[in-house]
């Protein structure tokens, strides 16, 4: 059954864990969808791990509806969000709304924006008024690593894990279904999540989140540039990859593939022709 905007802020009051991962291509997220995910967002992390450039800001709002069409068509019950990249949704209301509506066209039930200003709660509002469901990002925010200064985590003190909760209270206000807490102390991000009504999904935030979200490529070791502490590596796509494509080089030198079963064959008819040509 497919899982909705409803069905996902239910889960809390139920005390069920969300669970969410990235995806960027239609197998990942079909097979993500057959193990029961919930969430599947189609992260700007695109941008790193999947087209090698070295920051999220890189990535372009139709390299993103690419991968969000591909998403929509593998996973057919998981809740698909799609991040809005850097600058989609900043320079105006009117550009945000046009931007957010190509990725619902593209499959995406929802979409996810960044940061908790004023402008950004206003947009909230407009775009839950249009029918499309948000979820919100606060925390540390990746498009905003150039202002930020680094990776650097975020509510470490009480004033600030205030400063995050108030963000978080007016952006659900405006109409957002759930948020993701980035890189907080547990207690700040339970704090949070224990004093609003929406869902909160964590990465890099502890286990006092409502659920958990991370990106696919390293959940199975197929990003090894970075490695983030709060990353669990579940399986090594990596070793997998490498070793396959070893043993491939070797049996194309050896002659060993393509064996006979994986070649195809002539009729012994045509085969004749063939033997006779030559001896002519």
């Amino acid at each position: 059954m497919k899982k909705t905007v409803k069905k996902i802020q239910k889960y809390k009051s139920e005390n069920k864990k969300i669970t969410a991962l990235t995806a960027y291509d239609f197998y990942t997220a079909k097979y993500l969808d057959i193990a029961g995910i919930d969430l599947i967002l189609v992260g700007d992390s695109a941008a790193n791990v999947i087209l090698g450039y070295d920051s999220t800001t890189r990535i372009t709002v139709d390299e993103m509806l690419i991968f969000t069409s591909a998403v929509s068509r593998g996973a057919k019950e998981a809740l698909i969000v799609a991040d809005m990249p850097f600058m989609s949704y900043n320079v105006s209301i009117e550009q945000a709304l046009c931007n957010a509506g190509k990725f619902i066209a593209k499959g995406a039930d929802a979409v996810k924006i960044e940061g908790g200003s004023g402008y950004i709660i206003e947009l909230v509002k407009r775009l839950t008024e249009s029918g499309i469901p948000v979820l919100a990002h606060l925390g540390f925010t990746p498009q905003y690593i150039n202002t930020i200064g680094g990776n650097f985590i975020q509510g470490k003190d009480f004033d600030t894990a205030l400063k995050i909760l108030e963000a978080a209270k007016s952006l659900e206000r405006a109409g957002a279904f759930g948020i993701v807490l980035e890189l907080m102390p547990k207690e700040a991000s339970k704090f949070i999540s224990e004093n609003i009504s929406m869902p909160t999904i964590g990465i890099g935030a502890g286990n006092g989140c409502d659920g958990q979200i991370l990106v696919v490529n390293d959940l199975i070791g197929k990003f090894d540039e970075f490695s983030p502490k709060f990353a669990r590596k579940y399986f090594d796509s990596k070793a997998m990859i490498t070793d396959c494509a070893a043993k491939y080089i070797n049996d194309v030198r050896t002659g060993a593939f393509p064996s006979e079963e994986e070649s195809f064959k002539l009729s012994d008819e045509e085969l004749k022709k063939l033997e006779n040509y030559k001896q002519s």
